[in-house]
């Protein structure tokens, strides 16, 4: 059984609310999850974050993969590469 450290929505619509959840990743984003690890609340200002550190911790340990979602709200994924200019549309005296 492969173990994912998710992000897990809940919430209604336009008002996003997250768990952090460890889930079997065959299952459905919604769906059943082993260990609920903490909450992600995007709304406030700033940012709502709790994790149970300890208990990620374990489940890294077991052999568990960080999700891109997960990655990006501790600030731990990689940083894309600047995007290219956009090119500057032709004047009518270039033509």
């Amino acid at each position: 059984m492969a173990v994912k450290i998710r992000l897990m929505r809940i919430g209604a619509k336009k008002r996003p609310f997250y768990r952090v959840v460890a889930v079997d990743e065959r299952e459905k984003r919604n769906g059943k999850y082993l260990e609920l690890l903490g909450t992600y609340n995007p709304l406030t200002e700033p940012k709502e974050i709790i994790l149970k550190k300890d208990r990620i911790d374990f489940w890294i340990k077991q052999g568990a993969m960080l999700s891109d979602g997960y990655l990006r709200i501790t600030k731990q994924a990689p940083q894309k590469p600047p995007r290219k200019p956009k090119k500057e549309p032709k004047t009518p005296e270039e033509k």
